[in-house]
């Protein structure tokens, strides 16, 4: 009451400055600041702080979901301890990797088993905390959204989600993703859908959208496992050159979506204009309303868009790009939820 949308944004704590309290919004967005398995560039713990300073100046009309926010976005409050927790544990992550990438193993130093021991029992820890935060809203009758941190942080939110019933995936990323317990660590970001197909039976299906920074052995499990469908982006991209519709493309892949779909959008599933500073950066990929085109099939194909995560965008000391690209992509998910439900 009294809150004009159109006025200057305010900078009161929450995503976009909105006036909500978690008890009267539909959608809470659940904040998780960890990176500590990121594996190229560090810095994603920082996105939610960075997300909410650039939010403030989003306009709130939107083509594709008009109003939508009305019914209520709100920003559950911050653990900051997962990320005093985040930073203190990518050190001992570094200490592994430079191990690693010298060509050596695990066993190699005396403290690295222990280092690595640390990490993913911590890491186990917040996947139980998000775990325990989502479906606490979930089963209030929130729509959840989640913001990262890095791509490790929605698992737990995946898992809480589960135990409302099946559903697919439509995974936005630069990889696949699919690495069993990569440089070591069981949570790695890169472990992420494996971990789903590994844990979560109630996944019926991983649609794989931008992919096309991959391993022979992501190809070997996805070419194997029936829950997988990997649209490789210089495939698709190629399809566009020789005359395809990005229309006809989109239909394809919501085909392979069940009713009920979770977004998992990884932001280096965009070009690297959008995202020049992600902990990961490849060439290619989506443009931004490509992604947008792509997730508002699935919502006015009728399918229900039940949770999503926004993960890898790192924010930069000198430009604020990545935050506001986060930002913009952020208030897109919320209003294609509220859409859709």
């Amino acid at each position: 009451k009294g809150y004009n949308p159109s006025d200057v944004g305010v900078a009161n704590g929450n995503y976009f400055g909105m006036p909500f309290s978690p008890e009267e919004a539909e959608l809470v967005l659940v904040s998780v600041p960890w990176d500590v398995t990121a594996s190229y560039g560090g810095g994603q713990s920082a996105a939610p702080d960075a997300i909410i300073a650039a939010s403030v100046q989003l306009d709130f009309y939107d083509s594709v979901s008009p109003d939508q926010w009305r019914r209520g976005i709100a920003t559950a409050g911050i653990d900051y301890s997962i990320q005093d927790r985040s930073t203190m544990l990518r050190g001992e992550a570094k200490k592994i990797m430079a191990v690693l990438e010298r060509g050596g193993t695990l066993l190699d130093e005396r403290m690295m088993p222990y280092r690595l021991e640390r990490i993913n029992t911590a890491s186990a820890e917040i996947m139980n905390e998000v775990y325990n935060e989502t479906l606490k809203w979930l089963d209030m009758g929130k729509l959840v959204g989640l913001v990262g941190g890095d791509h490790s942080t929605p698992l737990g939110f995946i898992k809480a989600l589960a135990r409302k019933g099946p559903f697919g995936i439509l995974h936005i990323d630069a990889h696949a993703d699919l690495r069993k317990a990569y440089e070591g660590f069981t949570y790695s970001h890169a472990s992420i859908m494996y971990n789903v197909l590994q844990e979560v039976p109630e996944v019926e299906k991983i649609v794989q959208v931008g992919v096309r920074d991959y391993c022979d052995e992501e190809v070997e499990l996805s070419e194997n496992n029936d829950r997988i469908e990997r649209f490789d982006d210089f495939l698709t991209a190629s399809r566009l050159f020789e005359g395809a519709s990005w229309a006809e493309v989109c239909r394809e892949i919501i085909e392979r979506l069940p009713n009920n779909v979770y977004i998992s959008f990884d932001i280096d599933g965009l070009s690297a204009d959008n995202c020049p500073n992600t902990g990961t950066p490849v060439t290619g990929g989506l443009t931004f309303n490509q992604a947008l085109y792509l997730m508002n099939t699935v919502s006015e194909s009728g399918r229900r868009i039940v949770g999503f995560d926004l993960s890898e965008v790192n924010p930069n000391l000198k430009s604020e790009w990545d935050a506001n690209v986060g930002a913009r992509m952020l208030y897109k998910l919320c209003g294609l939820i509220l859409k859709s439900n």
